[in-house]
């Protein structure tokens, strides 16, 4: 039997604030001792109280608004209670029926080119739990707290997702906005970006199954096995006769399959209520306006100029959705007079090609090096110019990716292209010289047999010859 998966997505993302949400407590732990960054409030001491963070609901706001949310009038935090080891205070300041965003889009480019909508149903504040660590065959579990409190957005999406390859884009479109506003570095790998899953299965025509949620995946390659995994193991228990149960998952990323962690709570188990020592906020339009002001330019939006640059599909995309890289090649773009600009597409080929694989072999990335975004435009526009070769311009970019002047090489070194006939022509005559056969073949009638020559001949020019002139002068030689 055909079965319809029907998938939504919660998206965690750990803000970029200097302080937790609810305390003056430092939020930068990364790298700490265990339970360093903790204080009165975190441990949920008696007679302790919550302030807001401005910069926390600011960036909410950005991140909402970047997708295309309503983020205005009331908004307020409720008491989500329920007891983790993980939560000293027994509960969790979260947002219930007034969330800080609500009812966004999101449209996703698939690899096919098919743009699908994903609506966004909410985005709430709230703190984060601790970390428990549960050391092999060991009985107990270490307990650190430097994440407790720490600002924490969480994104609900409607259930618009039908398999991996769309949870995959839509998590790298959500990746790339808050990455390219600042609200939050993103990273899964270290903890700052987390997702579950909800998913259940339907026939063509029929209501929708019971879901089960897959919790706590920790990076985007996880999202789309789980995905597909729990979409099989749901198919054959429903093919089997068997039922669904509403439970809450984990994924094993070392066997690759789900297993039961608990079995699901419902919104009643929360008993949420209003939070006593918070006033609920009223987000009035001119705050709404100052928020904005602050906003960068989208990816989308980058997109949208790279393609009018005359930049590929493709090549777009990965500019777009990649900050650093968008912010290098703008500013190599800008680098230098209007007549000495580099091509669009041909400085993104640049870029997203030999520079970035010489930086990868290296352990490096763009913003990281050395290289500047002016030079990798002098360079590309020098073999625009007809000044260098690509293959001078290919043994200069080591020396350019070390921070030096690839005009200032050229100069030094000698490497303008060769134009001068006679000395092309001498190359010629040796080449054809050493090599009588091809010669022969190419006058038996065998063009393409030229190509041959046409190496040895750049190689005796150190590869500074024009390569349309060679050619010229190859077929002239030839009599072609």
């Amino acid at each position: 039997m055909a079965y319809q998966a029907v998938i939504g997505l919660e998206v965690h993302l750990q803000l970029k604030t200097k302080s937790k949400i609810f305390s003056a407590c430092p939020q930068d732990y990364h790298g700490a001792a265990p339970n360093t960054f903790t204080d009165p409030y975190t441990l949920g001491l008696p007679g302790t109280l919550p302030t807001l963070n401005r910069e926390a609901v600011e960036l909410a706001m950005m991140f909402g608004l970047g997708l295309n949310c309503d983020v205005s009038g009331p908004t307020q935090f409720h008491r989500k209670n329920y007891f983790y080891p993980d939560a000293p205070k027994n509960f969790q300041l979260s947002q219930y029926d007034r969330p800080i965003a609500r009812d966004g889009f999101l449209d996703v480019t698939l690899e096919s080119g098919e743009v699908r909508r994903i609506r966004i149903k909410r985005a709430h504040l709230e703190d984060d739990a601790g970390k428990l660590t549960h050391p092999t065959y060991a009985p107990y579990s270490m307990l650190d707290l430097n994440r407790a409190g720490s600002s924490l957005l969480e994104m609900v999406t409607e259930a618009d997702l039908t398999g991996p390859e769309e949870a995959r884009a839509f998590l790298e479109s959500v990746q790339a906005i808050a990455q390219a506003l600042g609200v939050s570095d993103a990273a899964p790998e270290e903890g700052k970006m987390r997702c579950d899953v909800n998913l259940s299965l339907h026939q063509p025509g029929e209501p929708w199954g019971t879901k089960v949620e897959v919790k706590n995946l920790n990076s985007f390659r996880s999202v789309a096995r789980a995905i597909e995994y729990e979409t099989a193991r749901q198919a054959r228990v429903l093919a089997g006769g068997g039922r669904i149960t509403q439970d809450t998952l984990g994924w094993d990323e070392g066997g690759q399959k789900t297993f039961l962690m608990r079995t699901k709570e419902g919104e009643a188990d929360y008993r949420y209520f209003p939070e006593p020592d918070l006033p609920p906020l009223d987000i009035t339009p001119d705050w709404i306006a100052r928020v904005r002001a602050r906003m960068p330019e989208l990816p989308a939006q980058k997109q949208e100029r790279y393609l009018a640059a005359g930049v590929r599909a493709g090549d777009a995309h990965t500019l777009s959705h990649d900050v650093a890289l968008s912010r290098f090649y703008d500013e190599a773009m800008r680098a230098g007079p209007d007549a000495q600009k580099p091509d669009a597409q041909k400085l993104a080929n640049w870029l997203l090609g030999d520079v970035s694989g010489l930086l990868a072999a290296q352990g490096q990335t763009v913003d990281g090096s050395a290289l500047q975004p002016a030079h990798l435009a002098a360079l590309v526009a020098l073999i625009d110019e007809g000044t260098i070769s690509g293959r001078v311009a290919k043994d200069l970019l080591p020396d350019v990716l070390g921070s030096h002047d690839p005009r200032e090489l050229v100069r030094a070194r000698g490497l303008s292209v060769v134009t001068d006939t006679a000395a092309i022509d001498a190359a010629i005559d040796a080449a054809m010289q050493a090599d009588p056969a091809t010669v022969e073949k190419v006058r038996a009638g065998n063009a393409k047999a030229m190509n041959a020559l046409f190496g040895p001949v750049m190689k005796a020019t150190g590869g500074k010859a024009k390569p349309e002139v060679v050619r010229e002068r190859l077929q002239a030689k030839l009599g072609l």
